[in-house]
C-alpha cells in the first residue's frame, strides 16, 4: 500500500464521496441497481432502515469476513465502510425523482459515468480495496478457484438474495454489468496518470540499452 498524504486521501474521499453519490443517482433512476446494491435495497424493505445506513451496515459486515479470509484492511477499506453509504445518503435527499421515462434513462447514465470515474479515482492513491472487493480476493487466495468464480459466486448469491427480499433488479442491472468493466478499464489507468502526474524528465527519457 502507499503511503499516506494529504494527496492520496484528498483522492481517496473525494472518489468515494462521489461514488456514494453516483450510487444515489442509479437509486433514483429505479431502472435496476448492481447486485449489493440490490441487497441493500431488499434489506431497506424488510427493515425500513435508510439505504445509506444499510450500505454502511453491510460493508461492515463484509468486512468482518475478511478475519478468517486473513486480509488486511487499509486505510481506503475503512474510510469506504464509512463514506459510501453516507455519500449515497445525502445524494437520495437532495436528488429528485425523475419525472418521466427519459429522465429516468438519462440520470441513470449520468449515474453510470460518475461510478466509473469514482472508482478509478478511489483506486488510483492504492490505499485499500473496497470490502467487497477483498472478499472476492480473499476467497481467491483460501480456495484457488479463479477469482472471477469466486466474483460471480458472490455477485449471483449477492443478488438473489436481493431479489428475493424485495431489492430493486431491472434492466439496469444488466446494463451495470455489462458496461462498468469496460468503463473501469478506461477510467483507471486514465486517473492513475493524473495521480501520479508528469514524469520527471530524466525519468522519461529512455535509457542507452547496453551492449549484448
Amino acid at each position: 500500500m502507499k503511503d499516506l498524504s494529504v494527496k492520496s486521501l484528498a483522492w481517496l474521499i473525494t472518489g468515494l464521496f462521489l461514488y456514494g453519490m453516483a450510487v444515489a443517482m442509479l437509486v433514483r433512476a429505479s431502472l435496476g441497481l448492481a447486485p449489493w446494491n440490490t441487497l441493500a435495497s431488499g434489506l431497506v424493505e424488510i427493515t425500513g432502515i435508510s439505504f445509506g445506513m444499510v450500505t454502511n451496515l453491510v460493508g461492515l459486515v463484509v468486512l468482518l469476513a475478511w478475519i478468517p479470509l486473513r486480509q488486511r484492511p487499509g486505510v481506503g477499506t475503512v474510510l469506504n465502510v464509512l463514506l459510501v453509504g453516507t455519500s449515497a445518503e445525502i445524494g437520495l435527499r437532495v436528488l429528485p425523482h425523475p419525472s418521466d421515462l427519459a429522465a429516468q434513462v438519462a440520470l441513470f447514465v449520468a449515474g453510470l459515468l460518475l461510478l466509473a470515474a469514482a472508482t478509478g479515482i478511489y483506486i488510483a492513491p492504492g490505499l485499500g480495496p473496497g470490502p467487497r472487493d477483498g472478499l472476492m480476493t480473499g476467497l481467491h487466495e483460501r480456495t484457488g478457484a479463479p477469482v472471477w468464480v469466486c466474483r460471480a459466486g458472490v455477485e449471483i448469491t449477492v443478488l438473489a438474495v436481493g431479489w428475493l427480499l424485495g431489492g430493486l433488479v431491472g434492466v439496469g442491472t444488466v446494463a451495470e454489468a455489462l458496461l462498468i468493466g469496460p468503463m473501469v478499464h478506461r477510467t483507471l489507468p486514465f486517473f492513475r496518470r493524473l495521480y501520479a502526474g508528469p514524469m520527471p524528465a530524466t525519468a522519461a527519457a529512455p535509457s542507452t540499452p547496453s551492449a549484448p
